[in-house]
């Protein structure tokens, strides 16, 4: 499946220009390199020592900065473990760190789209898949909205004439709640020899037995094998991932930009995603926490969403106009609640909204108070 992937990785290790991420210590000046060698680190950007003295003064025991790109000395032992135990969560192969979420979709989707391609991406999609396409040399066509004939439609018209399809889509609609027709995707992709890019940015930690996404909640792990993730959100952490093939893994770390000329994702990001990922049961009671008071809300309100959108803890509210929705967002404040009012260019125009995010650490006395003041506005 990934033959000409290979067929370029080949070449760069022939011209010698091959590079990988090794993991390493960092110690104030010094790194100690994977067989235990210590090395005075002439490599870091970390210009006036601050990272260490940061993590000293913070009590912390360890860098607060990477100090440096991940192919450059950025890449600790710690960073790898975390890679290994998303790739586990994930039930990939492997998985890439990126210092953003944004910066993991944008240079993902412009990294594997190549001249030739074409890709296909939801109307609705994130700003940072949009930016990706952009950057993107392949062709690329935008889908109304979660329209798996249109998808169909421009595959089965275009697809014999270019070397590689990809559909782009968010699992989760970040200011909808929507979840994607990944099954139906899925489908259509089988069918026409196209590669689906899954971002999983607000699913991850919502659905699926484990909570590690839609295409878990959906059973198509197997059948979408590039899956782009968030620290960021319901992780607590900060940071973005790809969990995919070892070969697209391998290509990334060798032409994606965002990851090769960006600084490590900083050890302290690392180290709190590696505790949630080390409490699965933790995990799995705050998701079962925030999913019920969505259900909870969505009734409250007589919203009534289909299974799994009734779990997802993103609930718009639809307005209208804009003034109107901060005059809405204004009088909530009035109440002691923060409902951030969401406007053009975030939303289309006209389509002004209130945004409800909900966390497992609401209480039921606070969702019965945001329901109430729904109501008097």
């Amino acid at each position: 499946m990934w033959d000409d992937f290979d067929d370029r990785l080949n070449e760069l290790r022939r011209a010698g220009r091959y590079r990988e991420l090794r993991g390493r210590k960092s110690t104030g000046v010094y790194l100690i390199d994977g067989d235990g060698k210590r090395l005075i680190n002439f490599g870091s950007n970390d210009y006036l020592g601050l990272s260490s003295f940061v993590a000293t003064q913070l009590s912390i025991p360890a860098q607060i900065g990477s100090t440096a790109s991940g192919l450059v000395c950025g890449w600790t032992d710690r960073h790898q473990l975390l890679a290994d135990k998303i790739a586990a969560f994930e039930q990939t192969e492997t998985a890439v760190l990126f210092p953003s979420g944004f910066a993991a979709c944008s240079g993902t989707v412009a990294t594997l789209c190549r001249d030739r391609d074409l890709i296909l991406s939801d109307e609705l999609n994130h700003a940072s898949l949009i930016d990706g396409c952009r950057l993107s040399k392949a062709r690329c066509e935008i889908y109304p909205h979660r329209d798996v004939e249109s998808v169909r439609q421009s595959l089965a018209q275009q697809r014999s004439t270019h070397q590689r399809a990809w559909i782009v889509t968010d699992s989760v609609f970040s200011m909808d709640g929507h979840v994607a027709p990944l099954v139906d995707l899925v489908d259509v992709a089988g069918r026409y020899d196209a590669t689906l890019i899954v971002d999983e940015a607000h699913a991850t930690g919502i659905l699926g037995a484990t909570a590690s996404g839609a295409c878990e909640a959906f059973g198509l792990k197997e059948q979408i094998p590039i899956r782009v993730g968030t620290l960021s959100k319901a992780f607590g952490s900060q940071g973005g991932f790809v969990a995919c093939p070892k070969t697209v893994a391998e290509y990334l770390i060798n032409h994606c930009r965002p990851l090769i000329f960006s600084t490590a994702l900083a050890l302290p990001a690392v180290e709190a995603a590696l505790m949630v990922l080390d409490q699965p049961e933790r995990l799995r009671q705050r998701q079962l926490r925030v999913c019920s008071l969505a259900r909870q809300l969505r009734q409250r309100l007589s919203i009534d969403s289909p299974s799994p959108e009734s779990d997802i803890p993103i609930i718009p509210i639809p307005i209208g106009s804009d003034s109107a929705a901060v005059q809405a967002s204004n009088r909530l404040r009035e109440l002691g609640m923060f409902v951030p009012a969401i406007r053009p260019p975030t939303v289309p125009e006209g389509q002004a909204r209130l945004r409800i995010s909900l966390s497992a650490d609401h209480s039921d006395d606070m969702i019965d108070r945001l329901a109430g003041g729904l109501r008097a506005i």
